[in-house]
């Protein structure tokens, strides 16, 4: 008997801009984005889902899950996570320097990821299958020196900078999730967009780096020696371990402003199955009906998914990327055409749910009883 599982990731920008107010709309089941982020994960129905952008307060994943997702919204059927995994990330977390080099100290540029709160756009992890918490890997501590030819802008931070900087401007986290009698380690993270800076590039480096993390951590044993777990915990993911990349990379192949070959780490990795690209009929009309930038984009638009407003227009960005050893039956981006009555999940600007969309792959796992 095979597993048939879908492994999704989704932006859905439920980050606030205090510390509380996303519990305070959670506890009432009536907050209309948050109703749709649910109808969403409803209608496309993943077994396991990243979200990015939920902030992190401990409790939040049950609110969001005792009073959206298991409560029918529209019509759609309740759907049930009986497992979580939420976690602290960098975002608004003060490092005590001046990483913006304004002249003072404070402020959510000079958070260790940027953020008006500690855990603001953090993220979270369901599943329909249990998550093997004891083993859940966390690299929110990583120092961004200490990855070998990182592109840290040296020039940019001073030595005392360097030696506190970390790598993630949320967190990278290995989720063991048990399917069956296999084990698939879902590698879930969300890099800082690679704008928002100067000439020294500090955050397209960033992001670079942020996703090379993962290139490096299903490679060999060789070249994944380098990385420590907030545990202490030296090494990546064991050869031969089954794995799906997933989040919002903030990273276009073709178009858009992060470094060149920077989301190419992970789609020309040898050990990642990239037969199969998620698409959308509504990414194509969209940039056709939007036009401008879109027009002038190398990549399908097919691909994209992410509504961003000139520049850069829309992108693909969002990414489940499973290991090789998992046989991909389908893919998708949920993003229907405008004529669809689901499209008023996505809509257009001011959107009523997020400019991003929710990806989703479904992989096959042999299971021998």
């Amino acid at each position: 008997m095979d597993f048939d599982v879908r492994f999704a990731t989704f932006n859905a920008s439920l980050n606030r801009s205090n510390a509380g107010e996303l519990a305070r709309d959670l506890s009432t089941g009536d907050n209309l984005q948050a109703q749709n982020v649910a109808e969403t994960i409803q209608r496309t129905r993943p077994d396991v889902v990243l979200i990015n952008e939920f902030d992190y307060e401990a409790g939040n994943e049950d609110l969001f899950r005792d009073n959206y997702l298991a409560v029918s919204q529209n019509g759609a059927d309740p759907i049930d996570y009986p497992y979580a995994y939420i976690a602290p990330a960098n975002t608004g977390v003060p490092s005590g320097f001046d990483l913006n080099n304004d002249g003072t100290v404070g402020g959510p540029d000079d958070a260790f990821g940027f953020g008006l709160f500690p855990g603001q756009y953090g993220m979270v992890v369901y599943s329909r299958y249990p998550i093997a918490e004891n083993e859940v890997r966390t690299f929110q501590l990583f120092r961004w020196s200490d990855m070998p030819g990182n592109l840290l802008p040296e020039e940019f931070y001073s030595e005392e900078e360097q030696e506190v900087l970390r790598l993630s401007s949320k967190s990278h986290w290995d989720v063991p999730v048990e399917v069956g009698n296999k084990t698939v380690h879902v590698l879930a993270a969300h890099p800082t967009p690679p704008t928002f800076d100067g000439p020294e590039d500090r955050n397209g480096r960033r992001n670079h780096d942020e996703i090379r993390f993962w290139a490096d951590y299903v490679s060999s044993p060789k070249q994944s020696a380098y990385i420590y777990d907030d545990e202490g915990t030296r090494g990546g993911l064991k050869p031969g371990e089954r794995f799906v990349i997933a989040g919002d990379y903030n990273a276009d192949p073709f178009d858009g402003d992060s470094v060149d070959g920077a989301i190419g780490q992970l789609l020309n990795h040898r050990r990642i199955n990239t037969t199969v690209t998620p698409a959308s009929e509504g990414g194509d009309e969209q940039a056709l009906l939007q036009g401008g930038s879109n027009l002038e984009h190398r990549g399908d638009p097919a691909f994209d998914t992410a509504d961003f407003s000139e520049p850069p227009g829309n992108l693909r960005v969002d990414y489940v990327l499973p290991s090789r050893s998992l046989k991909i039956d389908d893919a998708g981006v949920f993003w229907p055409l405008s004529d669809d009555p689901l499209f008023r999940l996505v809509g257009t600007y001011p959107f009523p749910t997020s400019d991003h969309r929710l990806v989703w792959v479904d992989v096959r796992l042999p299971h021998r009883p």
